[in-house]
């Protein structure tokens, strides 16, 4: 559960949020719903994305559900410790996509005072630890790992299952390529595409 940070005048430091779990867990959901609150707040945020997500739109974060937020796409992690300067809040969206550099920047901005808030799948496809998503999580004050509700069992999913044999790391997709799948579906959506 994640708990609102009590506010210490004296320590001039930020922290970082972890936003992690499968597809259609409610990750981008979740980044958007914090980001909007902070921007209530009038403290100044800027929310960053990896370029190669165009998913939904060039420019903004999308949710699943359709709710939006201004971005501004990177094409790495490098630019986002330029443009981040003179912030009280920071947001990245899919973060699993960006190089390892990311772990140090979100740690650079958080010694600087910032609020950090990264979203991401923390596992691919093939359930193994994705990018920079473990060190992030190892890294941040707060980790938040929300479910999606499995397609066949109805279980808490926390499994992206691919279904079509795509072997590439990397691709975006939606409904039509990817499901959410509990431990048990998984395994055996697994068992069935190796027979």
């Amino acid at each position: 559960m994640f708990l609102e940070n009590t506010v210490n005048h004296k320590e001039q430091f930020g922290w970082i949020e972890v936003i992690c779990g499968s597809m259609f867990s409610g990750k981008t959901e979740e980044l958007i719903r914090r980001l909007k609150r902070a921007q209530f707040a009038q403290q100044k945020v800027e929310i960053f994305k990896p370029s190669i997500d165009v998913r939904y739109d060039d420019e903004m974060v999308v949710s699943h559900n359709k709710n939006e937020i201004r971005s501004t796409p990177v094409p790495a992690a490098a630019n986002i410790a330029i443009l981040a300067q003179g912030c009280d809040v920071v947001g990245i969206d899919e973060a699993q996509f960006f190089d390892d550099e990311i772990v140090k920047i979100c740690s650079d901005l958080a010694n600087q005072g910032i609020r950090v808030i990264v979203a991401g799948l923390d596992m691919d496809f093939k359930g193994n630890p994705f990018g920079p998503m473990p060190a992030l999580m190892t890294t941040a004050e707060y980790v938040t790992k929300v479910h999606a509700v499995c397609t066949r069992t109805g279980n808490l999913a926390h499994y992206s299952f691919r279904k079509n044999n795509n072997d590439k790391l990397v691709m975006l997709g939606e409904t039509e390529e990817y499901e959410p799948l509990s431990r048990a579906a998984y395994f055996n959506a697994i068992k069935r595409t190796n027979e």
